[in-house]
């Protein structure tokens, strides 16, 4: 495509974006989805920009964000500026389909959350808490407008500068990548890197054990640390994972009739003893 009919996000357009997902990434928050209708929100206004009067492209790009996403919002706007920074790509004919957007939103979301949690909530977020509760224990009202100015006076800049950081070096990342011919290797990576968050995430929040005992003689076997552990450790809560994830992907279920599915097993195994 001539570079005078490329397609180009103004500055407003970006900016206009970063506020939006600042101030509305929670916006509809829900378990079935999370913040994925906040970067939408946040995106409200770029469909038209990147393919006036085409609905159909319009309706893809909404379709595309749809999907589950969930980060830290300000370290995690790195994540928006760099998918932004790809829409533009392909809205001027680049080779980028919603896998690659996907996986790179799915492989990053779960680190970049990781590090925002920990320097935000962890470390930023408490010692603004220790300075205000300081004010505020005498009786000073002021010590809660204390606490908000810093938080905001920390906040803004840092989740200013990793949006556009992703923006402008996501751009110029996917044209080194694209003439490179790597984006394969990337969209494997994040593809890998997400099922590994997914997985480390499993092990630590998905628990299920057996207590049942299985007679053998004189002898007792425990069905779960005698026999389930023994031949796959975590066997059952991989399972009940590998379930969960069969019946949202391949039965196309709705989360709460999964979550319904979840409660009946979890009745009938609890009943009969087979897991507690």
């Amino acid at each position: 495509m001539m570079e005078e009919n490329k397609i180009k996000l103004s500055k407003k357009d970006v900016w206009k974006a970063f506020l939006k997902w600042t101030f509305f990434s929670h916006s509809n928050y829900n378990y079935e989805r999370l913040q994925a209708s906040g970067i939408l929100q946040s995106m409200s206004h770029i469909p038209e920009k990147l393919y006036p009067g085409n609905k159909e492209e319009q309706k893809k790009f909404m379709q595309r964000h749809m999907s589950f996403y969930n980060t830290e919002p300000h370290f995690g706007g790195i994540i928006n500026g760099m998918v932004l920074a790809m829409e533009e790509e392909r809205a001027n004919g680049a080779d980028i389909d919603d896998d690659a957007i996907n996986n790179i939103k799915t492989g990053l979301m779960g680190p970049m959350a990781g590090i925002g949690d920990t320097l935000w909530q962890g470390t930023l977020q408490p010692i603004a808490l220790a300075v205000g509760i300081s004010i505020a224990s005498g009786g000073n009202v002021i010590g809660a407008l204390v606490f908000a100015l810093i938080m905001a006076a920390v906040m803004y800049p840092i989740a200013y500068f990793m949006y556009m950081k992703g923006y402008t070096t996501g751009k110029a990342g996917v044209e080194a990548i694209l003439s490179g011919g790597k984006m394969k290797q990337l969209i494997q990576a994040a593809s890998i890197m997400g099922a590994t968050v997914l997985g480390s995430l499993t092990a630590n929040y998905v628990s299920a054990t057996s207590k049942m005992k299985i007679q053998i003689g004189a002898s007792k076997l425990m069905l779960q640390t005698d026999i389930l552990d023994k031949l796959l450790k975590g066997g059952v809560p991989l399972g009940i994972t590998l379930l969960t994830l069969y019946l949202l992907k391949n039965k196309q279920m709705k989360s709460t009739t999964v979550m319904l599915v979840l409660v009946v097993i979890g009745l009938i195994c609890g009943i009969t003893g087979i897991l507690g």
